[in-house]
Formats: structure tokens, C-alpha cells, sequence
């Protein structure tokens, strides 16, 4: 008899909680405060928060975002988005910054999703769906097919009559050097001051530490820097810190 009724309870439980979960739905959802979530709305909360730096070290897209995610990044409302971030970094140039103008002005960029696009690759990935294949993306990069960010251009170019150096900062590893600069020569990007990319060494360092590591390195050799443009908080943070720092969005992916 016990017997019976223990199985009968474990049955029910399993029931209990398969149709728990099966009734679970994202749009049956409320916040706590009783407001009604639509998936649009969880989604958008979601992409905000990773661009407010709250959700950090996120491996993939969530599932149920992954279509939106997808649509953002090729709306009005993405290069919206990038185009107030350069006006500001214009702005900040403008009115904030009395360059010197003896050769030890600088500023960084990242290149990935800063000055060129990787949204192609992950158009065919899931946009942000699946976990990030370095190989797999490497591979891409290698073919130097990447987009121009138009913004990013305009300003780039803006930079260089100022008589700024301009240094371009990225996590790509050394190996791509040549693809690297071969992109960004053909989509209209030259007359940077330095490409600085991944060695062996840095490789032991989290991309965080090395690009601090960077900075570090151009303020003892005497270079004023007054602004950094990325789309990761790994280009900006640790120390020293430039003047100012500018994120342009990015929720496909995150880099520490």
C-alpha cells in the first residue's frame, strides 16, 4: 500500500511539474511591481541592461531574443544608436579638449564592432544565439570582408585633420595583421598611427588587462589620452583610464 502511494505521489509530482514548466511562458509573465511583460519588453530590458553594463559575461544571446536581437542591429534604431554616441564623442572633441597639437594627442579605437562590423558573421550565426567559435570567427575576419561603421569613419577622418594620433587597440590576435590592415584600407580607414594587436604574451592577460596594459604603456612614452571609442567595457576599464570613454551597442556578444 505505501508503496503504491509513494509512486503515485512521485508520478503526480513529475506531472505537477512538467506542466509547471510547460505552462510557462515569457508573455504570462508580470515584473513585481504587477506590470505585464510583452516579449518585446523583456527583450529591449535585456539589451539595455547589457549596454548599462548590469548583465555582464553572457556566453549566448537568451533563446527568446535572439529574433529581436537580430532585428535591432539592422534598424534605424542601431546606427540611431552609434550615430549619438560619435555626436557626443564630437561634442567632448570640440569643447573639451585643448589639444596641444606637439604630436602627443591620442586617441583609441577599437576595431570590431567600432570601426568595422562583424553583425555579416553573426547574421549567419544566430546573432548571438550560439556560443562564440573564436576559430570559426577568426576565419571570417582572415577574408577581410568586414563593413565599414559609417559614424566611425566619419569621424576617424575628422580625428586626422585635427593632427590627433590615432591608435587602434584590439583583442584580434597578431596573426591577423595583414587581413586586418587590408580591411580597413579597403573600406577607407588609413593614416592611424599604430595598429596594436594581440601578441602570445598578452594572451595570458584577460583583454581588459591588456588594453590597460596599452594605455599604460603610451602615457610613459608621453601620449595625452583624451578619448577611447569601443563597443566592450573591456576597452575602457582598469587603469590608467583615458579622459573619456564612449561604448558604442553591441548585445551580440560580451568580451572581458
Amino acid at each position: 500500500m505505501m508503496g503504491r502511494l509513494l509512486g503515485f505521489l512521485l508520478c503526480f509530482s513529475s506531472f505537477f511539474i512538467s506542466a509547471t514548466l510547460a505552462d510557462w511562458n515569457i508573455l504570462n509573465q508580470r515584473t513585481k511591481s504587477g506590470l505585464k511583460i510583452s516579449l518585446k519588453s523583456y527583450c529591449e530590458s535585456w539589451r539595455i541592461n547589457v549596454e548599462l553594463h548590469n548583465i555582464q559575461d553572457f556566453t549566448v544571446v537568451p533563446e527568446e531574443c535572439v529574433s529581436y536581437i537580430g532585428k535591432y542591429v539592422a534598424s534605424s534604431q542601431y546606427h540611431v544608436d552609434s550615430e549619438r554616441t560619435i555626436e557626443e564623442c564630437r561634442l567632448y572633441l570640440s569643447t573639451s579638449c585643448p589639444l596641444k597639437k606637439d604630436g602627443r594627442d591620442a586617441w583609441l579605437f577599437d576595431i570590431d564592432d567600432t570601426l568595422l562590423s562583424t553583425v555579416p558573421y553573426f547574421k549567419k550565426h544566430h546573432f548571438g544565439g550560439e556560443k562564440l567559435n573564436l576559430t570559426s570567427l577568426e576565419g571570417w575576419m582572415s577574408n577581410g570582408k568586414a563593413p565599414a561603421l559609417e559614424h566611425s569613419l566619419k569621424f576617424f577622418d575628422e580625428l586626422k585633420s585635427t593632427g590627433v594620433q590615432i591608435f587602434l587597440v584590439s583583442s584580434r590576435r597578431e596573426h591577423l595583421r595583414s587581413a586586418t590592415i587590408d580591411n580597413l584600407v579597403d573600406v577607407g580607414y588609413h593614416g592611424w598611427t599604430r595598429l596594436i594587436l594581440r601578441g602570445p604574451d598578452d594572451e595570458l592577460n584577460e583583454v581588459q588587462q591588456y588594453k590597460a596594459n596599452v594605455r599604460k604603456q603610451l602615457i610613459s612614452n608621453g601620449f595625452r589620452i583624451w578619448g577611447i571609442v569601443g563597443d566592450q567595457y573591456s576597452s575602457f576599464e582598469g587603469l590608467p583610464s583615458a579622459r573619456r570613454s564612449f561604448k558604442l551597442p553591441n548585445p551580440l556578444y560580451y568580451v572581458s
